[in-house]
């Protein structure tokens, strides 16, 4: 899941709202900005060169039992390519994820059989290991500039910070997965701090909420060490906590293959 975000330092994530802020002040030019210049921006910051981590992830179901996975990440070409060894429970060890051309494509290697198996093209909306994050929601988050439509209102507070408000619609021929998405946008960071997601069929029925916090800087860059998903509907939650996170690696594209799955 790539929710990491560059400190402001780096220049290059400000190209999207360089011709505004040359030709009017920077309060004006936020001010102005349009839904399409902020999600831009977010998706930069969102979307880092490569990282290295591990994570945890508790799933709380509906009888308020928890199951607890935990596993290396690496991801490349701004999460156009990622890959998820599982560590933990034994069960699973081992067992790994590999998603490229931002999730469309997707194998798993099960290590106990040394079989490698592809998943088809609908297996994106399924659910990670029974959790509420899809494959889809795991995977890099271009999805946003190319399948929806996007709208600002007006700014409002949330989780205690200043934000842009932006409601994005579904596409007519697009294949994503929500019918309509509501983000809430850090004004300072360009961090997504909420994202409420609509269902498939129902662009009023509310399905899912990912909450984003606990942010700190990691290798220069501001990072949600902390992510939950509410689901609406079935009344469950997964919580994803980044334990460990590194941005200043050089990842071989031999790791996003087949043989890199069973090493």
């Amino acid at each position: 899941m790539k929710w990491y975000v560059k400190t402001p330092r780096y220049a290059h994530l400000w190209a999207v709202v360089l011709a505004s802020v040359l030709i009017c002040p920077l309060t004006y030019a936020q001010d102005e900005m349009t839904a399409d210049s902020i999600l831009h921006i977010m998706t930069e910051t969102m979307n880092q060169d490569q990282a290295q981590g591990k994570m945890t992830m508790t799933i709380v179901t509906t009888s308020g039992d928890e199951r607890t996975f935990s596993y290396e990440t690496y991801s490349k070409n701004q999460g156009e390519k990622s890959l998820m060894k599982y560590l933990e429970p034994s069960r699973v060890k081992g067992q790994t994820i590999l998603m490229l051309n931002d999730a469309d494509d997707i194998w798993t290697y099960f290590p106990k059989t040394k079989r490698i198996r592809k998943l088809a093209t609908h297996a994106k909306k399924q659910k990670l290991e029974g959790s509420d994050f899809s494959y889809e929601d795991m995977g890099a988050s271009n999805t946003f500039i190319e399948e929806y439509v996007s709208v600002r209102h007006k700014d409002e507070k949330k989780e205690g910070r200043d934000c842009y408000r932006l409601e994005l619609t579904r596409k007519p021929e697009s294949s994503a997965s929500y019918s309509r998405l509501v983000i809430w946008v850090d004004r300072e960071y360009y961090i997504p701090l909420v994202i409420d997601y609509f269902h498939d069929d129902d662009p009023q029925l509310w399905e899912k909420q990912l909450i984003l916090s606990e942010i700190q800087l990691i290798d220069g860059i501001y990072t949600p060490m902390k992510m939950v998903m509410y689901n609406k509907l079935d009344d469950t939650q997964t919580s994803m906590e980044i334990s460990e996170i590194t941005y200043e690696v050089d990842l071989p594209d031999e790791l996003f293959t087949e043989m890199g799955m069973q090493q």
